[in-house]
């Protein structure tokens, strides 16, 4: 795995307090770089099924997680792609940036 993807997973499980993300299972694919897990246990590195995939370019991604891109605006310009429960991706949002 990246060294992005690492940050990714860290700082999302500071961000969720240790808590985990209960709304179900999500993976983000980084672009050539690997992808990430969150779920109710947290986030984490791997690449397993999920009820919602989002795929950017690790750029994209570090934007979203820094606050300097929104992720509506990423879907709508076509900068992240959403596969599957288009309203968990709605509810990721909060966790995003």
């Amino acid at each position: 795995m990246s060294d992005l993807v690492n940050e990714a997973v860290a700082m999302l499980n500071a961000r969720l307090g240790g808590k985990g993300w209960p709304d179900g299972r999500a993976k983000f694919v980084f672009r050539g770089e690997g992808a990430m897990m969150l779920d109710a246990a947290g986030a984490r590195t791997g690449d397993e099924e999920a009820d919602v995939t989002l795929s950017a370019s690790p750029e994209t991604f570090r934007a979203l997680f820094e606050g300097d891109l929104n992720p509506t605006a990423a879907f709508m310009t076509g900068r992240l792609s959403v596969d599957g429960n288009m309203g968990l991706a709605l509810r990721l949002s909060s966790v995003l940036g």
